[in-house]
């Protein structure tokens, strides 16, 4: 019973969400001990309206649940083909098309037919559908003309990780900065840092940017073509090695595997060291909005090895020479000398 189907097809876990062939088996065991449904679905893991819809649609045989032949409906079930919407609805595609190539934004289009069409729930569609159109169904030249029209003109989908996926490059535990001492959120007491890498054209070069959070003042560390943790850590070693002691509290800074030798830094400058979030750049937000002032000096496209250590202070110099409205019209410059005499 069942039918034949693929094996391949049959083991498969797609999602966790369905009932996987070893759930079945187990299902059939506690099945027969004589344990209720909602007894079942405790000891599964699963909700009773679930075990209840597996028994219901899947039970074929005169023997009872079998779970191999109830894995094997649910996969024939499952396998049903259909049309993708844009596809099977020529009008709502024309439109999607025709938006496509004002240079509208796949959100617009879903959401401005609403407006458009009140009164034709046919002519509907998610965000989602038109991207899946777009890198999915569409095929050679279609394919290559819609997704051109796209802001970023990608002709094939880039993919996302999750930032809560993202497993810890380092040998020595980080320090999470939500154990960073809450005054340093307030920024009123000075000495602590924020940094991270400016990278140049082709990820060929790269140089290492420290801001201290209550002055904004900017230093710059050389790195040329090496961007290894140990380049990173002895460059940071150099950028801070002036510093009085009062300024030496903390430094945060992304999650890269550039700074694996966030130990040894610290053991050798007295920095404690506290690592953001992953894809939360506004815990590092004065370093971030550094970075950008940074890029006038630095384009993207740039060899930054080509910037001797000399060139990284003259722009470093320029910058905590500009008046900011964050600190009442006053420099960077001016705010560290303050700080500098009084220590």
């Amino acid at each position: 019973m069942g039918g034949s189907v693929d094996l391949n097809v049959v083991e498969k876990v797609i999602d966790g969400r369905y009932v996987s062939l070893l759930e079945r088996e187990q299902l059939q065991d506690l099945r027969r001990s004589g344990l209720s449904i909602r007894q079942i679905a405790a000891e599964m893991g699963r909700s009773p309206s679930t075990i209840s819809r597996e028994l219901r649609r899947n039970t074929v045989s005169a023997r009872g649940y079998m779970p191999h032949t109830a894995h094997r409906l649910s996969v024939k079930r499952r396998a049903r083909a259909r049309q993708p919407k844009l596809l099977a609805h020529d009008a709502l595609r024309s439109y999607v098309q025709e938006k496509l190539k004002m240079k509208w934004s796949p959100q617009q289009i879903s959401h401005r037919l609403v407006k458009d069409f009140p009164a034709a729930p046919q002519m509907r569609v998610c965000t989602e559908t038109i991207y899946q159109a777009i890198y999915v169904h569409a095929r050679g030249e279609l394919k290559r003309s819609l997704g051109q029209q796209l802001r970023r003109g990608r002709v094939a989908r880039k993919p996302h990780r999750r930032a809560d996926a993202r497993r810890t490059r380092f040998v020595d535990p980080m320090n999470a900065i939500s154990n960073r001492p809450p005054v340093v959120d307030a920024r009123d007491v000075p000495g602590h840092w924020e940094g991270d890498l400016i990278i140049g054209a082709l990820g060929g070069s790269a140089m290492a940017t420290l801001v201290e959070r209550s002055t904004r003042f900017v230093m710059l560390g050389y790195l040329g073509r090496e961007r290894t943790a140990e380049a990173v850590r002895d460059s940071l070693i150099t950028t801070v090695r002036d510093l009085p002691a009062a300024l030496r509290g903390s430094l945060t800074w992304d999650q890269g595997a550039e700074m694996a030798e966030h130990r040894a830094f610290s053991t050798a400058t007295n920095f404690e060291v506290y690592f953001a979030d992953p894809g939360s750049p506004w815990q590092r937000g004065s370093n971030e909005n550094t970075n950008g002032l940074l890029r006038q000096y630095f384009p993207k496209d740039t060899d930054l090895a080509a910037h001797s250590i000399t060139d990284l202070a003259a722009v470093a110099q320029e910058l905590n020479g500009r008046p900011r409205k964050s600190l009442d019209w006053d420099t960077p410059a001016e705010r560290m000398d303050a700080l500098l005499k009084a220590t």
